[in-house]
């Protein structure tokens, strides 16, 4: 969207474009010096009119790259404009003389080197934003980067914590191991002691029931 000033400013030169219209289309009706002085007043408004074009140029950068693009072309039209109604009332001119006719081909170059210089202008800010959304895009990707780094580092340090916790869950698996295994030595050295035991308590046995056997063999058998 154009600015404030922009819009006054192309108020300004449609007013301008019309009195400079309607002075070019009495000129060939016009007596001599009548003609002469219509002519100054159209080489006053020819450049009145760039003055004000000028000043559209000006404010056309401050706006955005697709209205840029726009009243760039707005403006090319209204300079060719005003150009060809100088041409124009020049060539129907035959009393200006020479003077009149270098002043038009200097204002013809100006017109179009000032078209020229608007086109590059145009061209150089439209380089200028690609290379503004391109820095904005390298920007994002370095956000994302560090964001994917940073993302990176907290898993890298998560799976840390975890490789600690799995070390030390195997330490206390190889410990439970260990144990159980002493466990089991403990469980086999106690059986062995408890066949021990049973092992010596029928031995005592067989042995008391021998001595018993004795004893009622002597005392009820050896008398007769």
């Amino acid at each position: 969207m154009s600015s404030e000033e922009f819009e006054k400013l192309h108020e300004a030169y449609g007013g301008i474009y019309e009195e400079l219209r309607c002075q070019c289309e009495r000129v060939p009706s016009c007596p001599g010096e009548q003609k002469k002085r219509f002519l100054r007043e159209i080489d006053e408004k020819v450049e009145e009119a760039n003055e004000i074009l000028d000043g559209m140029e000006k404010e056309m950068r401050n706006a955005p790259l697709l209205y840029r693009n726009q009243m760039n072309i707005k403006i090319r039209s209204y300079r060719k404009d005003v150009s060809k109604l100088q041409r124009d009332v020049r060539s129907n001119d035959i009393e200006y003389g020479v003077r009149s006719d270098f002043k038009y081909a200097v204002y013809s170059a100006e017109n179009e080197q000032s078209s020229h210089l608007s086109s590059q202008r145009a061209l150089l800010l439209q380089g200028t934003d690609s290379l503004n959304r391109a820095t904005q895009s390298i920007d994002r990707s370095h956000r994302i980067a560090a964001e994917t780094d940073q993302i990176g580092s907290d898993i890298i340090e998560e799976l840390g914590e975890q490789r600690e916790q799995l070390e030390r869950s195997k330490d206390r698996l190889i410990n439970t191991g260990e144990n159980l295994s002493r466990s089991r030595k403990i469980l086999r050295a106690m059986s062995r002691r408890v066949m021990t035991n049973k092992l010596l308590l029928g031995i005592i046995i067989l042995l008391e029931v021998a001595i018993l056997g004795a004893v009622v063999y002597l005392k009820f058998f050896r008398k007769h």
